[in-house]
Parts: structure tokens; C-alpha cells; sequence
């Protein structure tokens, strides 16, 4: 497994990136993980090859198998889900699941419009998925700050440049 370099980076970065690794470690059936900002962005994710260098052969991968994906698809539907709880007046979100044939995808706010998004393998126990994500939003939601999401977008950016030379 590759982990992201967290070199550089605020302890609480290096924690949210420490808690992260270990939600995707540690919980069987999770495929890909994302942190999106309220505004849509993706400020944390798992490596979605992972899964498939751990396990020695090819699996399906999360969306196109790309982390931009996973977020798109995330904020799209975490915009959806507060959009309809609004029109029907239910209060927030807490967590969304779609269940499909192949896989699942599990959505749950972390703080102030932040959301973790899960994509689980077919076989996956969805109440341990979402048991675990619990923790983790108990864990990241209070250190998650307008200042380290400024600094893990930073970071994200920085790699993918770094990456694409």
C-alpha cells in the first residue's frame, strides 16, 4: 500500500490522514473513502488501488476508480439529500446509503456541510460500515476547521501536481 505523504502537514492533518488510512485498513468491504468540503471538494481520500494490491488480484474499483469521481459523486448526492430534506422539512442529513447490485455507496455529514462518502464491495456488512463511519465523523468532526480544510486541499493539490510529473 502507498499512503499518501503527510510530510509537512499539521499534527491534526496527519491524524485525519492516520484515521482514514485505518477506517479503510481496518473495516472489511470498504473499497474507497472520500473527504469532501461543503463546496464539493475532495480534501481526503483512499487510495482506490489499495484494495486490489492487499488482496493480489484485480477487483472492481471504486468509480472509474478515480477519488474526483467518488467526490463528484458524493457532493452530488449530499446536495440532493439536503435538498429534499428542506422541501420536506425533516431537518439535516445525517447519512444517506444507496444499496446496488455490486456495491454500496454510504454518505454522512462530518461538519458544517463536510461529508464522508464510502464506497463498500457487494458483500459488505452495511452496519459495520456505518457503525465505523460514525466513529470516524466523532473523531474528524471537531478538528475539521476552515484552516486544515484550506491545508488538505493544499496537499491534495500539491500531489496531484507532484504526481503528474
Amino acid at each position: 500500500m502507498t499512503a499518501p505523504s503527510t510530510f509537512g502537514l499539521s499534527s491534526e492533518a496527519r491524524n485525519l490522514h492516520w484515521l482514514l488510512t485505518n477506517l479503510v485498513e481496518e473495516v472489511p468491504g470498504i473499497e474507497s473513502v472520500a473527504v469532501i468540503s461543503s463546496d464539493g471538494l475532495l480534501l481526503l481520500s483512499s487510495d482506490p488501488d489499495r484494495n486490489e494490491q492487499a488482496k493480489g488480484q484485480r477487483t472492481r474499483k471504486g468509480p472509474r476508480g478515480s477519488s474526483a469521481d467518488l467526490a463528484s459523486i458524493v457532493s452530488g448526492i449530499g446536495s440532493l439529500t439536503i435538498g429534499a430534506a428542506r422541501l420536506m422539512e425533516f431537518g439535516g442529513v445525517k447519512h444517506t446509503m444507496v444499496a446496488m447490485d455490486e456495491g454500496s455507496l454510504f454518505v454522512m455529514s462530518i461538519s458544517d456541510g463536510s461529508l464522508l462518502g464510502v464506497h463498500g464491495s457487494a458483500d459488505c456488512d452495511m452496519s459495520v460500515i456505518a457503525y465505523h463511519m460514525a466513529l470516524f465523523v466523532g473523531r474528524a468532526g471537531h478538528v475539521l476547521t476552515p484552516e486544515l480544510r484550506s491545508e488538505l486541499r493544499k496537499s491534495l493539490e500539491a500531489e496531484s501536481t507532484g504526481s503528474a510529473r
